[in-house]
């Protein structure tokens, strides 16, 4: 193809795709003004102008030098060739405004300081190479694809100038809606209610969502022994920084309430068992003692006999202890009865959640089996704005960036040599066994191969470019779950640039209403749990996250097929963001809706998985055809 410039060109460029790298003009155009050599539109019109008039008149000379009669003529003829030509010369000129308005549009809608930061587009595309042109600094953003978050302005800024709405607030497949909440429904047991073996105490670790599903796999434990649960503690860690306890995050009497019919459950022991030393009589039971994930045997062949000869047994630091499988339905049952029944949040997170729900949506949601079973009571008392705008939709984004996670992945995320030593820090003093375990590898997997497997966490910028391929507009409201990215404001510039409208809930709340919540991370992680569970869309970074495993589940439970769930598959996205430096912006968004599509497919609960994520299966729910 020629140069823009050159006479060959039949018509300008701006009409004609550039089929080598993927990018049509408007692309191009974009991409040169980030370089700060944006070329004057001006100037191109005045050459084709002046390349025309050559051409027209380039016999004048000539024709001047024989007659004055043959230089009338020729100028009779350029005046008929002007009245021909009239239209044709407005239609470009109006075309070439036309460009030059969308230049000035495209650059006044993206933040100056992004425009700065992201880098021209680069074939290389390895980790080793990226890191070599950036460190880590909190004044500049690290931006490991900046081909493709062009692309995705541009494609963003079009999206708007259609008002097309993409098709992922909806779930994917109307499957979905057949899938009842049914947990709840009572069954005959084979045993009696009043458990006599002995009382059951539990002291769970980590932190809200690992405390929650210690809870109720102690519900299924109990019944499986027949023994009394004494209302669960939860343990203080140093990480969690979190001294809650159970009713300081769930209803207790509601609890108890709800459970009553399957095992006995009382606030505290009798006082004849409070003074004895459980560790010297072998009823003191920590996590090391017993498989992670046990089998229903384990705990009648280890731990029944303690329970009849002490009539008590302490599990001190318990959480994922039981299996998925070879466990009776009732038992699954019960687990999923106390997940998504018995367990609702405290009066004072369900009313402050509910008003973080309000300031999203600008208005008073409507009643779902979803919204009455976290919010209670408190959403009907939410007073509607007055206002005639449309209420809001929101994705949730669940983002799993904070330090920890990154540090522990070994991945490396594009910010430098200074990164990598602050990482590397981190992991020294918070995770030496890790290393330890390196040391004895004899080939440890480099960070690059760690990212083809899909190990990596997503980062902001990875989740912007899902986003775009899914094709959510830039007016998206987005809440951010959680806190502390690592990196900080330059770490989450690539997303906040494309996507302006991102709060969070201490955005939306005042320091006075978040004030009872403070120095308690498990209630403000309640908060969170409340505002993905319910928005309109929610989009899961990190398959391991048990908040976002324990959100899915409940948007499944009870969805009816309306809470559509974004999980990428992180090998498959890796695969397509290997691809950066070639990729077409059509074939990138194609694949990336096939890869959220698989995800979405229903699908019973497969072996071995947990039933809090995953409860679409016989004994958790009913279908309905």
């Amino acid at each position: 193809m020629g140069k823009q410039d050159s006479p060959k060109s039949p018509r300008p460029r701006s009409l004609i795709p550039d089929e080598s790298s993927g990018l049509n003009d408007c692309q191009l155009r974009w991409t040169e003004m980030l370089n700060n050599s944006d070329p004057s539109l001006g100037r191109r019109i005045s050459h084709w102008e002046k390349s025309t008039l050559v051409k027209s008149f380039k016999n004048d000379n000539s024709v001047l030098k024989y007659t004055s009669f043959k230089g009338v003529c020729s100028g009779k003829r350029q005046i008929r060739w002007l009245r021909r030509h009239t239209r044709s010369i407005i239609f470009t000129f109006t075309l070439m405004g036309f460009f030059l308005l969308l230049d000035s549009l495209m650059f006044s809608l993206f933040d100056p300081k992004f425009l700065k930061n992201i880098p021209p587009p680069r074939n290389e595309h390895s980790p080793k190479e990226r890191n070599g042109g950036y460190e880590y600094d909190q004044e500049k953003s690290p931006v490991m694809y900046s081909r493709l978050l062009h692309m995705a302005a541009v494609s963003l800024t079009e999206r708007d100038a259609d008002r097309e709405e993409t098709k992922f607030w909806k779930e994917s497949y109307p499957q979905t809606a057949m899938w009842k909440p049914c947990a709840d429904k009572k069954l005959k047991r084979a045993g009696t209610v009043n458990n006599r073996t002995g009382f059951i105490l539990v002291s769970a670790n980590g932190g809200l969502n690992q405390q929650r599903v210690a809870v109720c796999n102690a519900v299924a434990v109990a019944s499986l022994l027949n023994a009394t649960l004494v209302i669960p503690k939860f343990l203080y860690s140093n990480v969690w920084n979190d001294p809650s306890q159970f009713d300081d995050i769930y209803q207790e009497e509601t609890f108890t309430n709800i459970l009553k019919d399957d095992i006995d459950i009382v606030k505290e022991l009798p006082s004849y068992l409070k003074s004895i030393d459980l560790k010297s009589i072998g009823s003191l039971v920590t996590d090391s003692e017993i498989a992670k994930e046990a089998t229903p045997d384990e705990y009648i062949n280890n731990i029944l006999p303690i329970l009849l000869r002490n009539k008590i047994v302490h599990f001190l630091g318990f959480g994922n202890r039981l299996g998925f499988e070879q466990l009776p339905s009732h038992l699954q049952k019960l687990r999923c009865k106390c997940n998504f029944h018995a367990l609702k949040f405290a009066p004072k997170i369900q009313k402050t959640g509910s008003l973080l729900v309000k300031r999203i949506r600008k208005y008073a949601t409507e009643r779902s089996m979803l919204e009455n079973q976290l919010l209670g009571s408190f959403i009907s008392t939410v007073v509607p704005l007055k206002t005639e705008a449309s209420p809001s939709k929101y994705l949730a984004l669940h983002l799993r960036f904070e330090v920890d996670m990154v540090a522990y992945s070994m991945c490396d995320f594009g910010g430098g040599i200074n990164e990598t030593k602050h990482l590397q820090s981190y992991r020294e003093d918070h995770f030496p066994l890790l290393l330890e375990r390196l040391k004895k590898t004899d080939r440890p997997i480099l960070p690059e191969d760690l990212r083809k497997m899909g190990r990596c966490p997503l980062t902001p910028e990875e989740a912007a470019l899902v986003l775009a391929g899914l094709g959510f507009d830039r007016g998206t409201y987005i809440y951010l779950a959680g806190s502390h990215i690592y990196g900080g404001k330059s770490r989450m510039l690539p997303l906040k640039s494309l996507y302006p409208n991102l709060v969070t809930k201490e955005d939306l709340l005042t320091p006075s209403e978040l004030e009872p919540f403070n120095n308690f991370t498990s209630q403000l992680a309640a908060l969170d749990f409340i505002a993905c569970a319910v928005s309109d869309v929610f989009a899961i970074t990190d398959s391991g996250s048990q908040l976002s495993n324990l959100v899915s589940g409940f948007r499944t439970y009870y969805g009816e097929g309306n809470y559509p769930t974004l999980r990428p598959i992180k090998k498959r996205l890796a695969a397509i963001l290997q691809e950066n430096s070639t990729i077409k912006w059509g074939s990138f968004d194609n694949r990336v809706k096939k890869m959220i599509e698989e995800g979405q497919r229903v699908r019973t609960r497969e072996y071995g998985r947990s039933i809090y994520r995953q409860p679409r299966c016989k004994d958790c729910m009913c279908k309905h055809h």
